[in-house]
């Protein structure tokens, strides 16, 4: 793979289809944990599944395209090449932030501490609930 290719493998973005379907998650899975205090025991098990699973694949896409961003400005050297640009000196400014916010930022953490707890309690819920089933077998 040629370097211009590399390149523009990094840079292309998820098809459409993947962003809407990342973005639906994690609007299903707001709605499901806010209306939990609604539902009787069953379907508050049902819409806590489905909100802890739409949290994982959200958030889990967030946390992907964090880290791909702060790997681009790090990899392509993006800081650096704008200090040296002759961009207008009002334009530099607002570039620079939003490139130094990329590798600063600490929402690609909290994106990756949402998206692992979320697994992990998925992952212990439902070792629970196949223990609690296959006690009353």
């Amino acid at each position: 793979m040629t370097p211009q290719n590399a390149l523009h493998k990094a840079i292309a973005p998820s098809p459409a289809y993947l962003r809407y379907f990342f973005f639906i998650s994690g609007i299903i899975a707001t709605i499901a944990y806010r209306i939990i205090f609604l539902l009787d025991s069953f379907w508050i098990e049902v819409t806590w599944y489905i909100g802890t699973i739409g949290f994982a694949l959200y958030f889990g896409h967030r946390m992907f395209v964090e880290n791909k961003r702060a790997q681009l400005v790090k990899n392509f050297q993006l800081t650096e090449a704008v200090q040296e640009s002759a961009i207008p000196n009002d334009k530099k400014t607002a570039l620079l932030y939003l490139i130094k916010t990329s590798l600063t930022s600490k929402a690609r953490f909290n994106s990756a501490f949402i998206f692992i707890s979320s697994v992990v309690v998925l992952a212990a819920n439902a070792a629970i609930d196949l223990y609690n089933i296959l006690q009353h077998l």
